[in-house]
């Protein structure tokens, strides 16, 4: 995964996840809000989500929360530095769109 903590475009597949983690989910919870959002577009395998949730644990942008011992599934929540990093995309995207506008000319809505 190329993300970075500089100002770097996301994949589609990351900020979709960061953008679930605003509620806490746990792994499979995550891939249904990924496809929801998207419309269906976006299905995360468990190999990439797992993959993308362990490399955004290193990067601190979420954590996992303290589950029931019993309990097999963890929930994992955006944290502060997440925030940021969704943020910047957010802006990023949008000037992508406003460029984009700009030269094709107002047509897209």
């Amino acid at each position: 995964m190329p993300e970075s903590s500089e100002r770097g475009a996301l994949t589609e597949a990351v900020f979709y996840i960061l953008l679930s983690l605003y509620t806490p989910m746990h792994g499979y919870g995550i891939m249904q809000n990924v496809s929801r959002l998207s419309g269906g577009r976006v299905n995360l395998g468990a190999g990439t989500l797992y993959g993308a949730l362990n490399t955004l644990l290193e990067k601190s942008w979420i954590h996992a929360l303290q589950t029931d011992k019993d309990s097999r599934k963890k929930e994992y929540v955006i944290t502060p530095l997440g925030q940021t990093a969704a943020q910047a995309e957010m802006e990023r995207l949008k000037e992508l769109l406003e460029n984009a506008r700009q030269i094709i000319g107002g047509q897209l809505q």
